[in-house]
């Protein structure tokens, strides 16, 4: 079950989600939070849904079908958080996977009242906290004042004090253009992926991960093998990924599904003589080559 906005960019929110864990074999359950007023560049503004909605869709299908994980992305009010937090307690066996997004969009009150409620109300709920390496440091480690910067152990340290047992630090600097992901807990390193910087900026890559993630967790993947193949899964997705505005690059979370390019072309087969006019004509419009414009 996953707990998102809708994004009208296709970048993530809940478009993303139902993509990425479909790619990886699971089936989505996307309870709509509020929605985005946004492009593939920036975002303009957020409508939340009232909490009782929120509450409402969940708990009825919920009472239909047996959910095996829950993934949390940006749900636009403390309020709103209170009523996942409250729906996870009540599942306390299911696992929570829980994604921090960059809010620097947002106001600065907007922020504030949605970190401090997010630390209270969802963290001693969550399994697993993402996010990138800068976006936790700010919210967690505000204090932070060593010179060298904190170690993803050190934010997972800080997720520990408020109950979350797990998290997974995403873009840690390297040298030579690399950045590491680490799943850590507060005592020992669980896995770590190290890739080569892509020269584009991304948007939705953090609900693509999260949401492969939690769909590998619910096939029943173990963690550490669920972050690598999650992260695995991120790179080739943003390896492939398009540019379909004027913005940023979106991931191609069906990046496996596109035609293989050294394919010879339908109309070069023989086969194809035999085939007739309207067998022709379906065999042509389902082996087009990707639009010009995607890539």
């Amino acid at each position: 079950m996953v707990f998102n906005a809708s994004d009208p960019s296709g970048a993530g929110g809940l478009s993303g989600d139902i993509t990425a864990v479909a790619s990886v074999g699971g089936h989505a359950l996307p309870v709509v939070t509020g929605a985005y007023a946004r492009d593939t560049a920036e975002i303009v503004d957020h409508f939340p849904f009232d909490d009782d909605a929120v509450s409402e869709q969940a708990r009825t299908i919920l009472e239909d079908i047996s959910v095996q994980v829950f993934k949390v992305g940006f749900v636009g009010t403390p309020e709103n958080l209170s009523a996942i937090a409250e729906i996870a307690s009540d599942y306390a066996d299911v696992p929570l996977v829980a994604y921090m997004p960059d809010l620097s969009w947002w106001t600065e009150p907007q922020i504030d009242a949605y970190l401090d409620a997010f630390k209270e109300l969802l963290l001693p709920q969550t399994t697993v906290l993402a996010g990138n390496h800068s976006t936790l440091r700010r919210w967690l480690l505000p204090d932070w004042s060593a010179d060298k910067s904190p170690s993803a152990r050190d934010i997972a340290r800080a997720a520990q004090q408020f109950g979350t047992p797990y998290t997974l630090v995403t873009g840690i600097p390297l040298p030579d253009q690399f950045i590491d992901n680490v799943l850590t807990s507060a005592q020992t390193v669980l896995a770590s992926q190290k890739f080569e910087r892509f020269e584009a900026t991304f948007s939705g890559a953090g609900d693509t991960l999260t949401a492969a993630l939690a769909a590998l967790l619910a096939s029943g993947t173990a963690l550490p093998e669920a972050a690598t193949e999650a992260l695995g899964y991120l790179d080739r997705s943003l390896d492939a990924g398009f540019r379909p505005g004027m913005g940023h690059v979106i991931p191609d979370r069906m990046f496996w599904a596109q035609p293989d390019a050294d394919a010879d072309d339908d109309a070069t087969d023989p086969a194809a003589d035999d085939l007739s006019p309207k067998d022709n004509a379906t065999d042509l419009i389902f082996h087009q080559p990707a639009h010009d414009t995607k890539h």
